[in-house]
């Protein structure tokens, strides 16, 4: 029998090994495997105005068309392998949302649809033993029970940012409603963003609003604003963070100097929004993108030369995790300091698999022309 303890690292691994793959991979060098070409060159005039007529929906704004020059710029010391090469791209114009999607906003899908995220569902030990290592016994049903990861400040000085389960917790009970685990909630914290949102959860609220996720392309050109050749989206200044945006101030994990205003999570729209007007483009939560995780992706788009509308790799590959599907996450959260991540800045990137439900992950989503026009067509 395995007892709570194992099974809880059993979870924790799976869930947090995604953070470690990043810190590995910045360090290793990466075996060439093929990525299929699933973008266009620029050869179509790029949309750039809003077509009159076309009116903006509720909660969103127009982002502009435009190029730019995907993955870390030059001058950023922070910048870790998987954010080169850097490479130049174009996308065409879109409407963002203007905050991350909220606890009201989620809350009015899930009233609408009878929705059950995956940190809610009755956990499957058949699904879940295939990402276990063989042989694993099955743990008591009182331990195979929901939950999601939540943060966990710790005591005392951490000599070894390595190690993530020591600032994570697998906690029966969390999820978007409870989100440090039972007892806890909501309450009052409408225009807070929804979090412990998997993957899946998140296409179904783009399903149910008619809207999708952005590529990875789009969330990091709408990151920039018409600032397209600075580190963070407001300039290399970073003594400017703590006024611009939530994240760890302080020595990581165990103490918070609260700079900003807040520990945790912040109300959306807490701090200035970048020059496009969309606001927690840095920290707060990280954000979904719908790109397939692939170490070698950038490399290939550089050597095409400029891409239109780039949507990422048509499967996932991590040499570090090659039985994980994982997607691109960006935009960095309330926990990141610059001790282990900064990734506040425009160009980071984080790989995490698909069933991953977190105290600080979220998302937000987008909409095109194209989708508009579907969605007239069919009225």
């Amino acid at each position: 029998m395995v007892s709570n303890k194992q099974y809880k690292r059993y979870r924790l691994k799976l869930l947090t090994i995604t953070f470690l793959v990043i810190i590995i991979s910045c360090k290793q060098e990466q075996k060439p495997k093929e990525v299929k070409e699933t973008y266009s060159k620029t050869h179509t005039p790029i949309i750039k105005d809003l077509p009159e007529g076309v009116i903006t929906p509720k909660g969103m704004i127009w982002i502009p068309g435009g190029e730019f020059t995907q993955g870390a710029i030059p001058n950023d010391s922070m910048a870790m392998k998987h954010e080169n090469p850097a490479h130049p791209v174009s996308v065409d114009g879109f409407f963002m949302d203007i905050t991350e999607v909220t606890n009201a906003q989620f809350k009015k899908f899930v009233d609408a649809t009878n929705y059950i995220t995956i940190a809610e569902r009755e956990i499957i030990w058949e699904e879940m033993k295939k990402q276990l290592p063989p042989n694993t016994p099955k743990p008591h049903d009182s331990i195979l029970q929901p939950g999601s990861l939540v943060f966990k400040k710790t005591k005392e000085s951490v000599p070894n940012l390595y190690d993530y389960s020591q600032w994570w917790s697998w906690k029966i009970g969390a999820n978007w409603k409870h989100p440090l685990g039972p007892g806890s909630s909501i309450k009052g914290k409408d225009t807070y963003p929804v979090v412990h949102i998997a993957f899946e959860d998140a296409l179904a609220y783009c399903n149910w609003a008619g809207t999708r996720l952005p590529t990875e392309a789009e969330w990091e050109y709408a990151s920039k604003g018409k600032n397209k050749n600075t580190i963070f989206f407001w300039g290399n200044d970073s003594s400017d963070l703590s006024k611009r945006a939530n994240t760890w101030e302080g020595e990581f994990p165990s103490q918070n100097t609260k700079a900003d205003s807040y520990e945790n999570k912040a109300p959306v729209g807490s701090y200035p929004s970048n020059s496009f007007g969309l606001y927690d483009m840095a920290g707060n939560v990280w954000e979904w993108t719908q790109d397939w995780y692939n170490v070698n992706y950038y490399t290939l788009l550089k050597k095409q030369g400029q891409i239109h509308n780039p949507k990422g790799a048509e499967k996932p590959y991590n040499p570090n995790n090659p039985a994980m599907q994982e997607k691109v996450i960006k935009g960095g959260s309330f926990l990141c300091n610059v001790s282990y991540c900064a990734s506040y800045r425009n160009s980071a990137r984080m790989a995490t698999s698909l069933d991953s439900s977190m105290e600080h992950l979220g998302f937000r989503t987008v909409l095109t022309l194209d989708m508009v026009n579907t969605q007239k067509n069919s009225e």
